[in-house]
């Protein structure tokens, strides 16, 4: 009994590695964007349109890495888009966003459905179009060892190069923002522009890096979703999962350890929702199904009613920089 609950918990933990990996690698890009005074709703977008792209450009060369690198680029070129209404004519960034959220939603299905005629969706990847799990050395081997073994076959074995990416840029995103030059310029920008500028340091080109840094790690959590953990593009694949790395990144107050927390958080949730469906509870009886998937969106909206006034958001946030002469 110990030993299968034992299973059952390791397991969780596996899968909550790799649903919380795209959450992860958002909320990084969120960081890098919000940081420097953007507001990001178009995360959700950017993810969207960079999971159609890779699926597209997988399914079409047969190559996971032109995949991968054509989605960091889609979404590249949309961050500059946002970049473009809300840096250099200082638009509403809120609204911004959402124009791309809107625009990739019916983009990717109407694209989709003239390239392959499946309903908005790709066609099914092999396992050489996709970003296959890497199995470290003696991972078999190692799980008769009892308790042990399993957490190194399941865990830390057997998971694709994005889950581990996503796990890097946590740590690189840190050492950026707090120990780098560019670091302390960003964090200057979305803190006192004013300074920076009076410094002679360019406000709009610090800004323009940021939604770039954010649209490569938004690109990379878009391919993770269509050709690492899955296997085609689906339509709305993404199912909220930008905003959920937002609520995340508000709950973490900007900051990447703690956002990190987060992420898993709302990954292990998401795992213990595959987990505990149809299942009886003692006391409990049986879980609807419905009512265990909406756990995470039921999280984020309590999240953020019980500790956004208890978050620090950077001070120049959401506020066009206006150049003096």
């Amino acid at each position: 009994m110990i030993s299968d609950l034992w299973l059952q918990f390791v397991l969780t933990i596996d899968a909550t590695l790799r649903l919380a990996t795209p959450l992860i690698l958002c909320a990084m890009a969120g960081i890098f964007s919000e940081r420097s005074g953007i507001i990001d709703i178009s995360l959700e977008g950017k993810m969207l349109l960079s999971a159609f792209t890779a699926a597209t450009m997988a399914a079409i060369t047969g190559s996971p890495w032109l995949g991968l690198a054509s989605a960091m680029i889609i979404s590249v070129v949309f961050s500059l888009l946002h970049g473009f209404a809300c840096i250099s004519h200082r638009g509403n960034q809120v609204v911004s966003g959402l124009a791309i959220n809107m625009l990739a939603s019916g983009l990717t299905v109407t694209v989709g459905n003239a390239l392959f005629s499946l309903g908005g969706q790709t066609p099914l990847l092999s396992n050489a179009q996709r970003f296959a799990p890497i199995a470290f050395p003696l991972a078999e081997s190692l799980r008769q060892i009892p308790g042990l073994g399993i957490i190194y076959t399941e865990v830390i074995s057997g998971h694709n190069l994005l889950v581990w990416a996503a796990l890097l840029s946590v740590f690189i995103t840190r050492v950026v923002l707090l120990r780098s030059t560019f670091g302390l310029r960003l964090r200057a920008v979305g803190e006192t522009p004013e300074a920076v500028d009076t410094a002679g340091i360019s406000v709009v080109g610090i800004r323009y890096q940021a939604v770039i840094i954010a649209g490569v790690l938004c690109g990379m959590a878009g391919a993770y979703l269509s050709i690492a953990h899955g296997a085609s593009f689906l339509r709305e694949m993404t199912a909220g999962k930008g905003y959920i790395s937002l609520a995340a990144m508000i709950f973490g107050n900007w900051r990447p350890v703690p956002v990190l927390m987060a992420c898993l958080l709302f990954g292990f949730l998401d795992a213990l929702a595959a987990r505990l469906g149809g299942v009886d509870l003692p006391w409990i009886g049986q879980l609807s199904t419905d009512l265990i998937q909406i756990l995470p969106y039921v999280l984020t909206v309590v999240l953020l009613a019980g500790f956004i006034g208890k978050t620090t958001p950077p001070g120049a946030i959401g506020v066009p920089y206006v150049k003096r002469r």
